[in-house]
């Protein structure tokens, strides 16, 4: 009764992810936001499930599989997003601009989850020191190209972040071109989140009393199991982006997705109730994310990208911490 709880649930709560995220992309359209806001938009969307599982394992008190989940999910992320999208695809593109902008993001997420697990900063430092950077790169993804340029910053840093995201937008325009939204689409979009947010709870609760029943160690249930499941959608958006050649959409997408599960699932619960002591299993999975996040920054900004040869790199990482996992 357990398997199936969490088989359905997972399957109700991704279905309504993607319906989620399709009807919010057309809200967003209506608005008139730009297109790396909307991709912004539609990455949390994405990340419904798994922020959702990872809060109701927070609350409930399992915080190894809370931390497992988020970062775990992360880890997986990067070799499905990246590694197995350059295995498919061949070679997946980046401009170096649009790399060093949203590898630098992502490196700093990565190092202040492997600081806040680790003990060395609370939780609330961590949030904070995330929103420093995030909050800024969120409002100038907001702004339209032609202001971008007129912000108050040195000329040549306006310049430089100004094309760094008119590259990313480029590939974006054509990668989500939803049709503008009306009321309908609202609505169902509020519907869907309701949605995702209950299904995902009955997913967690499952998966947890699952786990403990059959002997499953807390951050397998959370790193592997969880952390899978809840990623498959993202995994198969970027595949199809990556197949379809837009490299900087399959990069926003992966490290978008990485830093709002960090700060929406772990670093915002984390500073409202407390962490408890993280286990060193939990240590694992995040030094795990913050080393092969260091790894898939190196790859793509040595290669201008990923070929074969990196994604299968980034993906016999992903093996050898999934193994290393499952053993303990």
């Amino acid at each position: 009764m357990q398997l199936l709880l969490f088989a359905l649930s997972a399957a109700v709560s991704l279905a309504a992810s993607v319906l989620l995220v399709s009807r919010l992309e057309r809200v967003g359209e209506r608005l008139g936001m730009s297109e790396a806001l909307l991709g912004l938009v539609a990455a949390l969307a994405a990340d419904g499930p798994e922020i959702t599982a990872s809060v109701t394992a927070l609350a409930s008190g399992h915080v190894t599989v809370g931390i497992g989940v988020t970062l775990g999910s992360n880890v997986f992320n990067l070799a499905a997003l990246l590694g197995l999208s350059a295995l498919i695809a061949g070679r997946i593109g980046f401009q170096r601009r649009e790399m060093i902008l949203e590898g630098s993001v992502g490196l700093w997420v990565a190092g202040l989850s492997l600081a806040v697990v680790g003990g060395l900063i609370a939780p609330v430092i961590g949030l904070l020191l995330a929103l420093i950077v995030f909050v800024p790169y969120v409002a100038l993804s907001a702004e339209l190209p032609t202001t971008r340029e007129q912000m108050r910053l040195p000329a040549r840093w306006s310049e430089w972040l100004a094309r760094a995201l008119a590259e990313e937008e480029a590939e974006l325009a054509e990668a989500i071109h939803p049709r503008p939204g009306d009321r309908r689409d609202a609505a169902v979009a509020v519907v869907a989140a309701i949605v995702v947010l209950a299904a995902s709870v009955a997913m967690e609760q499952a998966a947890t009393s699952m786990g403990s029943q059959i002997g499953l160690a807390a951050i397998v249930v959370g790193g592997l199991i969880l952390a899978g499941v809840t990623s498959i959608p993202n995994a198969v958006a970027a595949v199809y982006l990556a197949s379809r050649g837009r490299g900087a959409a399959t990069l926003s997408e992966a490290f978008n997705s990485n830093a709002f599960n960090v700060i929406v699932g772990l670093l915002v619960p984390g500073a409202i109730l407390g962490l408890a002591r993280p286990s060193g299993d939990a240590l694992f999975v995040a030094g795990s994310y913050a080393v092969l996040t260091a790894a898939s920054v190196a790859l793509a900004l040595r290669g201008r990208g990923l070929d074969r040869r990196a994604g299968s790199i980034i993906i016999v990482g992903y093996l050898v911490f999934a193994v290393v996992l499952a053993s303990i």
